[in-house]
């Protein structure tokens, strides 16, 4: 994970976008057999049945981090952007993954002098136009080895992949699996593959998992809530083996997620804390010793394979492998009937709420458990805002929360809301509310799509 407020260099590259789009968007291939009729279990947010699953083995993940350890060691200490220790890392991850049936891709970028590395791995498969993301910055900072910041999201994102392979998984979505490099120095490649993908993939992309500092050794359980459908799996997942959850707030904007958030796509991922402390509330509920850093090592030389707690490690293993087959075997759901209000609101800037209805009649019962909620602001930091949807009775359901850290422009996204204790006919509202100064916006449009 970056530094808070860390800067965002500019990247300086010779435009390999079309070679490496070219070898990414192209992969999509004939799914492989399926060994046996798989099982399902539960129901996603659209009501649809999923697949089971399986267990992460926690051996392999550890194994992994070995091998990220032994590469840092055996090159100056550390797998830092520009350093021999981050293109071990990415032949590493990569071999596994072609071995393993994968289709990769490296994409090159160069920051600060050197040549940087992304690896992007497609399992073939799945819907083209629904590309489902998961990911995590495999670079150190130069000081240490790593391992937990950011071996331990990469091992974790990379031992779903194999296991996506295991079972010979046939998604309805199509999976893409990647690794960042130089996210230490500020997102750099990341932001380099988002803004490198056309309009027309970006908008292919339905979701993106991050994994960023997923083993701490004094860990907490925190869960992104940018995309209240990925937010649901996670928290469902760990309510049902009895860990509470808290959402997740150090690392806001600063990790790989950041990228993709600013371009209007839908986010989520895990994390168990950098060097915020705990607190005697947080020890209370998840153990470990309260006033200590949930990583004592972040960014130091001690961030080495024995800075991992093994039981966070595996839970997030297993929790993002269960993110995986839940959003990604879900069953597509069919087109339904929109309500839209194109009319432009202005936000007055650090004042009152503004609101923009929707009027919705001709229905039966109540609103689905998955209202979608199509919104369009234009506003030069949407950091400032805070976005609710309002159902007709007036309960408010929170969209997007204000943050400091989130300066990016516009609110382009579709968020997702169980509804279902909702009429379905009356006015519906988009209330927006600027609560800081400087910058302006308006409400573009928005809409439901029921």
């Amino acid at each position: 994970m970056t530094h808070p407020r860390s800067s965002l260099p500019t990247t300086s590259s010779a435009r390999l976008a079309a070679v490496a789009l070219a070898a990414v968007t192209g992969l999509i291939a004939a799914s492989p057999a399926a060994t046996a009729a798989p099982d399902r279990i539960g129901a996603d947010a659209t009501g649809a049945g999923t697949l089971a699953a399986p267990d992460i083995p926690f051996a392999n993940v550890k194994a992994h981090l070995t091998q990220f350890q032994s590469i840092a060691t055996a090159n100056g200490g550390n797998r830092a952007h520009g350093r021999p220790g981050y293109k071990a890392s990415v032949d590493y991850v990569k071999a596994k993954l072609d071995a393993a049936g994968f289709t990769t891709t490296v994409q090159q970028f160069t920051q600060s002098g050197s040549t940087g590395y992304n690896l992007i791995a497609d399992w073939p498969g799945g819907d083209p136009d629904q590309v489902l993301m998961a990911g995590a910055h495999l670079d150190s900072v130069s000081s240490g080895a790593g391992i937990n910041d950011n071996g331990s999201g990469s091992a974790a994102v990379l031992e779903t992949a194999l296991a996506v392979s295991r079972a010979q998984l046939q998604p309805t979505k199509h999976l893409r699996f990647a690794w960042w490099g130089a996210e230490e120095l500020g997102l750099i490649g990341s932001r380099y593959y988002v803004n490198n993908l056309p309009a027309a993939e970006r908008a292919k992309v339905s979701g993106y998992v991050n994994l960023d500092m997923v083993g701490s050794p004094n860990p907490g359980y925190f869960v992104y809530d940018d995309d209240p459908a990925i937010e649901k799996v996670f928290k469902d997942w760990y309510a049902g083996i009895g860990v509470p959850t808290e959402i997740e707030t150090e690392g806001d904007g600063r990790s790989d997620h950041a990228s993709f958030k600013n371009a209007g796509i839908p986010v989520g991922g895990l994390f168990t804390g950098a060097s915020r402390t705990k607190t005697a509330a947080q020890a209370a509920k998840w153990g470990g010793t309260s006033g200590q850093a949930f990583d004592r090592c972040y960014h130091s030389s001690c961030d080495s394979t024995t800075n991992i707690d093994d039981t966070a490690l595996d839970r997030n293993s297993d929790a993002l492998a269960h993110a995986v087959w839940t959003l990604g075997t879900s069953q597509p759901v069919p087109p339904g009937d929109s309500y839209e209000n194109t009319a432009d609101v202005a936000i007055p800037d650090n004042g009152p709420a503004v609101t923009s209805a929707v009027a919705v009649a001709g229905r039966t019962g109540n609103a689905p458990a998955a209202l979608r909620v199509g919104v369009d602001i234009k506003h030069t930091w949407r950091g400032d805002l805070v976005v609710d949807l309002l159902a007709p009775d007036g309960t408010a359901y929170r969209l997007k929360n204000s943050s400091s850290s989130d300066s990016a422009d516009d609110v382009i996204t579709t968020y997702t809301v169980d509804a279902s204790s909702e009429t379905a006919n009356g006015t519906w509202r988009l209330r927006v509310q600027d609560v800081a100064s400087r910058d302006t916006g308006y409400i573009d449009s928005w809409k439901l799509t029921f």
